[in-house]
């Protein structure tokens, strides 16, 4: 039996989790900082540091503490060594790295990516590899084979905005608040997806990659023309319209790739991943193609500490463990 303490602060969560092999979480507590960024319109990276400065002690004794455990009974550290924000992930690893040397433990930092596709592992206690997975978040779109516990091929990636980074930019022209995915996937369920012909980006006929930045310039040029003729704008129709044009290229990509590839499960991860249009769009398509949909809770869509504790744990049982030289990495890239 191994135990797990996770940290993860790549961006504004500062969270702590307890796993017990991996797949069993003990505690996950997570503390968002979205009130407080949000009277900015998005995540002020100064400012999300000195949050988790200002938390991770509390957050961690939380963690113990609903664990029923001691720092002594902790057999692992794990820590997100990247991609995020590099001063929000220095707080996180420099804990990690005291708490791993203070204990004399050994230390795994965690590709934050890697840990959103190992959240379905919590939820999915018999998911194996291989698989495909979708990985969405609001700095990231990935298209990945799942080849192990521990390798990784990525396929296909956005080549400009990433699928949450449009929803928040669009829900900011509509005049909605941060964050703005939850709201956009609200409004559509109330509006006509077909009201307006928002273009579908594929890019070249076998290309796996994305590109959301036209269409969210689409939706700009089409709610500054209505405001420029003074016309209604009807922002249910144009919230579901464009989540429409999204989803639609993610759920297409994603069956194309595990038909491709004869895989018959597509795993979602990430915080787009609670999308309730993207999962029902997706889940419809897969019992078209016989194929399997998974994704994790929408607290594991987030950021949170118990999917860093589960990648960790699949790398330390495989002997790839870090050292007390670790340092963040801001722009880690998927690796295989």
């Amino acid at each position: 039996m191994t135990i797990t303490l996770a940290i993860e602060t790549s961006c504004d969560e500062t969270s702590c989790a307890v796993l017990r092999d991996g797949r069993e979480v003990l505690s996950n507590i997570i503390s968002s900082q979205i009130e407080i960024h949000r009277e900015y319109g998005g995540v002020v990276p100064e400012v999300a540091s000195r949050k988790h400065i200002e938390n991770i002690n509390m957050i961690i004794q939380q963690a113990l503490d609903e664990a029923n455990i001691g720092f002594n009974d902790i057999d692992l550290v794990g820590v997100t060594q990247g991609p995020g924000l590099v001063g929000a992930l220095l707080v996180g690893i420099s804990t990690a790295k005291g708490i791993a040397y203070a204990l004399d433990k050994p230390i795994v930092g965690v590709n934050h990516i890697e840990g959103h596709v190992c959240a379905n592992y919590i939820v999915h206690k018999d998911l194996e590899p291989p698989f495909i997975c979708l990985v969405v978040s609001g700095g990231h779109t990935y298209l990945v084979q799942v080849k192990s516990y521990t390798e990784y091929e990525l396929v296909g990636r956005t080549r400009d905005d990433a699928a949450g980074e449009a929803f928040d930019k669009v829900a900011r022209a509509l005049g909605l608040s941060y964050p703005g995915g939850p709201l956009i996937d609200k409004l559509a369920k109330e509006g006509d997806k077909d009201a307006i012909e928002f273009p579908r980006v594929y890019l070249e006929q076998d290309s796996y990659d994305f590109s959301f930045s036209g269409l969210k310039t689409a939706v700009l040029n089409y709610l500054n023309q209505k405001k420029q003729k003074d016309e209604k704008i009807i922002i249910e129709d144009v919230a579901a319209s464009f989540q429409q044009s999204v989803i639609e290229v993610l759920v297409e990509k994603s069956i194309r790739l595990a038909k491709e590839r004869k895989s018959d499960k597509i795993v979602m991860a990430g915080g787009v991943a609670a999308n309730e249009g993207l999962r029902n769009l997706m889940m419809d398509r897969g019992k078209e193609e016989g194929i399997k949909v998974l994704y994790p809770s929408k607290i594991l869509c987030t950021d949170n500490g118990a999917m860093i504790g589960s990648a960790a744990y699949f790398h330390y049982i495989k002997g790839h463990v870090s050292d007390l030289h670790l340092n963040v990495e801001p722009n880690l890239e998927l690796k295989g």
